[in-house]
């Protein structure tokens, strides 16, 4: 797994928490996954599911009743990324301010992320070693 010792891989703000509490409940769920897949025009997308288990594999987060999952390939990708939950006039959703993003398409819904060996030497700089 890629982290830093006592920092949480990603960070809730309140909204995000609060929206994924409610979910989770309405739902039955036992959080949200979020992981990252190939597409849109910049590259990359995010995912985003409610799942019923929780894979051994995942580093979770839990927040004021809010439970992330991050999938395994997603990880050094999402690491330092902080979710929101915006509510606007035309829509709503959740928006990921992610340090790790070289370059986003003007719709916002695809990224680019920064090569592996920079994100890798960037978490090393951070942990001290």
């Amino acid at each position: 797994m890629f982290g830093i010792p006592g920092k949480q891989a990603v960070t809730l703000t309140d909204a995000a928490t609060s929206q994924i509490a409610r979910l989770m409940t309405e739902g039955g769920s036992q959080g949200l996954r979020i992981g990252v897949k190939k597409g849109g025009c910049a590259g990359m997308e995010y995912t985003m599911d409610y799942v019923a288990e929780i894979d051994p594999n995942d580093e979770v987060v839990e927040q004021d009743g809010a439970r992330v999952m991050i999938a395994p390939m997603a990880q050094m990708f999402l690491f330092g990324t902080e979710i929101d939950y915006e509510v606007g006039l035309l829509e709503s959703g959740f928006r990921f301010r992610n340090p790790n993003v070289a370059d986003a398409c003007g719709c916002g819904e695809s990224i680019k992320f920064k090569d592996v060996d920079e994100l890798q030497a960037e978490q090393a700089a951070q942990s001290g070693n």
